[in-house]
């Protein structure tokens, strides 16, 4: 696609591609004469609409009706021709226009199928377009299928066109058959809407036939944009989140377009966008807002990335997109009057563009540059004259035609802007809008638009000297762990430096199995410590066996497993109903667990363990499985024979009843003193009335733990329940010491 040069001597439209990836005119001389045609009739329809405004408004003018007494032959000759020129064929058609009576008027035409000459030209209008696209797509006619619906559509011939998109669908399928229909979308679209009964959508087809603004509704029902853009709904916000550290590896290192636009595939659609500062070859800092399409999902959560905040990027002139993106720039700390390029792929190209033409955003930054790739933003202008806009876009790709402009168009809506629009082999949507397939077409197929388009971002060719993830929300989002994890901190020494508590875990698993074991032993456990006896089932001690998976925590990733004889409590009552108390809060409980082994598998967690609950566990890896009713627990090395196996609890949790997850209490001697430790947590629990797990220890192993387990005869028992958590929320603090002998 080649244009003449403008007053700055760049070429306002860039070069385009053909099918095979070849650069060249993507239009041909014949296809230009079309729309040239094609436009010169918008402008005949335009003047014939105007005409027929006026004549209605003379037919109901009030003055006229008022003369009528006074001139009565003259008069009725004058309303008879007046309304002859807007309901007669041979004149302007069914065309009563202006006024919202007038548009009723037209509206019952329309439901009757009557016509105006203004929508004949438009109908004529947009065939040319079809032609014109057709000539530079030769598939389109040289399908007889495709040729049929479209030639149905065309002619307002509903069953036959029904007929036909159905053979095609169940011929070709959805994918395909929209990836075929993607050049001419719009135009067929508005032909359809012309021409049809429905009134509803004849605005629509106005604008789209005519260029003069983004469809505003449906075109096939004529719903309102507006009446669905607005269930997208929020004020924005941003937060710093940090990418992972295969995606930092992958972000570009310098500024190129290529680069920034790769940066795009390495965010990807997930909610998040980023920002980068380049030092320029002049030594300044610039910013770059990178803005990635939507977000795979339901069509509304909690991010602006959604269907629906697509398409309010789309529709509307701000959106919760844009907004969001305000705020992470405002959050990124940017210097009043810093120059930014925003830079943004299919619903991010559609926000950026919003931000670009937002005043009060565009009063506090520079936007030098708004690149959008594969976007709708044909109808958004830059508040800023100063900047500089470009646009490329896939005529096979139907995101760019949903504001009503595609491969037909035959208006000249932006000399000042460099617009690449171009078609490659890659017919197949969405495959042809995915920001890797755009990435590829300018790397390789579009050689003088990538340089053009790197040549003009010139001042953000250098290295990256910051970049900053963001994740967007339509709201601003709840703390997380908000209330439950929203406590006040401390620090205390650990191994690595200084270590927050308590330990906040907003994410893990745990498993508690109550095991019946000798009570000669388990008194032995808690001689002089003031918190026996055990609490009993059938004679037999109750212990406790507890594993945790922490998966997101305060200290990172750990997992722990404790041993110990269920006890009353200190300052009670000795009785066979104590255990009970278990099912208490913390807060109010008295009752729990003296802690006679642990196992931890990470050294900050060993480390701090005096401190959390007074023991001192053993450091050994530590394996944790719960899913589709089936644990197994593992501690020690598996028998690969890199190291001891201590035990494994493993087998069907049976049936369970859903209960809250319960807080832990435990109870440990160090030093001569008893130290009380909770474990404060939050998620749903199932508790396991049969469960058939079996604790089967080494046999060879002479760990401590492993010789406890066997003296309290658990190796190869049962549990009489368990209490099961796939996902819950923790928090740990410090234990505390408590006098009880």
């Amino acid at each position: 696609m080649t244009a003449d040069l403008n007053a700055s001597g760049e070429p306002p439209h860039g070069p385009g591609a053909d099918a095979a990836g070849q650069g060249g005119d993507a239009t041909g001389p014949a296809a230009e004469s079309l729309r040239g045609a094609a436009r010169e009739l918008v402008d005949i329809g335009v003047v014939i609409r105007g005409a027929a405004v006026h004549a209605t408004a003379a037919l109901t003018d009030g003055a006229l009706l008022q003369a009528l007494p006074h001139a009565p032959s003259p008069g009725w000759r004058t309303q008879r021709a007046l309304l002859r020129a807007i309901t007669n064929g041979r004149g302007l058609g069914w065309a009563p226009a202006g006024s919202r009576s007038a548009s009723v008027a037209a509206a019952l035409g329309a439901l009757a199928g009557a016509e105006s000459l203004a929508v004949r030209v438009l109908a004529t209008s947009l065939r040319l377009r079809v032609e014109a696209v057709a000539l530079d797509h030769p598939e389109l006619t040289g399908d007889p299928m495709l040729s049929r619906l479209i030639e149905a559509a065309a002619a307002d011939r509903d069953l036959e066109a029904v007929r036909a998109l159905r053979a095609l669908l169940g011929d070709r399928g959805a994918v395909r058959v929209l990836s075929q229909l993607a050049p001419v979308f719009g135009e067929v679209l508005a032909l359809r809407a012309l021409l049809d009964e429905n009134p509803l959508n004849d605005a629509t087809a106005w604008l789209i036939a005519t260029g003069t603004g983004y469809a505003t509704a449906d075109p096939v029902t004529g719903m309102s944009n507006r009446a669905v853009a607005v269930l997208d709904r929020g004020e924005g916000a941003a937060r710093r989140v940090e990418p992972a550290e295969a995606e930092s590896a992958r972000l570009a290192t310098k500024g190129s377009l290529l680069g920034f636009l790769g940066n795009l595939s390495v965010i990807g659609t997930t909610g998040r966008v980023l920002i980068q500062s380049v030092e320029g070859p002049d030594g300044v800092v610039r910013h770059v807002v990178q803005a990635p399409g939507m977000r795979a999902g339901r069509p509304d959560h909690d991010s602006p990335q959604d269907l629906l905040g697509a398409f309010s990027s789309a529709v509307l002139a701000a959106s919760p997109y844009s907004r969001a993106l305000a705020k992470a720039v405002a959050d990124y700390g940017l210097p009043e009057g810093a120059e930014v390029a925003l830079i943004g792929h299919s619903a991010g190209g559609a926000a950026v563009m919003n931000l670009a033409q937002d005043p009060g955003f565009c009063a506090r930054h520079t936007v030098t540059h708004a690149i959008a790739v594969g976007a709708p933003v044909d109808f958004k202008r830059p508040a800023d004259p100063d900047t500089w806009v470009a646009s490329v876009t896939n005529q096979h790709d139907i995101v760019p035609t949903l504001d009503g402009q595609g491969a037909g168009g035959c208006f000249d809506l932006h000399p000042d802007w460099y617009v690449v629009d171009y078609s490659d082999a890659t017919h197949l949507f969405p495959l042809c809008h995915s920001i890797d397939r755009y990435i590829a077409n300018i790397a390789t197929d579009l050689p003088e638009a990538r340089d053009h388009i790197d040549g003009r971002l010139a001042p953000y060719r250098g290295p990256v000297v910051r970049s900053q993830v963001y994740r967007l929300f339509d709201h601003p989002p709840e703390p997380e762990g908000f209330p439950f994890l929203t406590v006040p901190t401390h620090a205390v020494p650990g191994p690595g430096g200084r270590v927050e508590l308590p330990i906040r875990c907003h994410d893990g698993g745990a498993l508690t199995a109550y095991f019946a074991a000798d009570p000669a032993v388990a008194a032995a456990l808690l001689e002089g410590t003031g918190l026996g006896p055990a609490v009993r089932v059938a004679g037999r001690a109750l212990v406790a066996v507890h594993a945790a998976w922490n998966r997101r925590t305060s200290v990172g990733v750990h997992r722990e497993l404790h041993v110990g004889v269920v006890v009353p409590g200190p300052w009670r009552a000795r009785g066979p109903l104590g255990w009970y108390d278990l099912v208490r809060g913390a807060d109010r409980r008295r009752s729990g667990v003296f802690l006679a082994g642990s196992v931890v598998d990470t050294a900050v967690v060993a480390a701090l363990a005096p401190r959390l609950w007074g023991g001192e566990p053993s450091l050994l890896p530590l394996e944790f499985g719960l899913a589709r009713g089936v644990a197994r627990i593992t501690a020690g090395a598996e028998a690969r024979g890199d190291g001891e196996r201590l035990l494994v609890l493993g087998g069907r949790l049976g049936p369970g009843l859903p209960v809250s997850e319960r807080d832990l209490v435990g109870y440990a001697r160090a030093a001569g003193t008893t130290l009380r430790s909770c474990v404060r947590a939050r998620g749903r629990a199932l508790l396991h009335p049969a469960p058939r797990l079996r604790l089967t220890v080494e046999p060879g192993s002479a760990h401590p733990l492993a010789r406890l387990l066997r003296e309290l005869g658990l190796d190869g028992a049962r549990p009489l329940l368990c209490l099961s958590a796939a996902a819950r929320r923790t928090l740990r603090d410090a234990a505390v010491p408590v006098p009880t002998t």
